[in-house]
């Protein structure tokens, strides 16, 4: 699946636990092995989406700094 055609879900703004917990809950309205692209600008969003993914199974392809925050690209397990 390519994620140049995933509109990224945006959650700049939104602070802990936030980001993490609406990525959860998209996450789990999709189909095994859809991409899903997250941007925030949550600092703490680094380590809780990780741990996320860790905790769920779900594969994080990408996590990257971006200008403004941080963009990531999961996998649903």
């Amino acid at each position: 699946m390519s994620a140049a055609s995933e509109q990224p879900y945006d959650l700049k703004g939104l602070k802990c636990p936030l980001p993490v917990l609406k990525t959860r809950k998209r996450l789990a309205s999709m189909q095994s092995g859809a991409m899903l692209v997250v941007e925030t600008t949550d600092p703490l969003a680094v380590i809780d989406i990780a741990h996320l993914c860790q905790e769920d199974g779900h594969t994080l392809v990408s996590s990257e700094k971006t200008p403004n925050g941080h963009r990531f690209e999961i996998i649903k397990a």
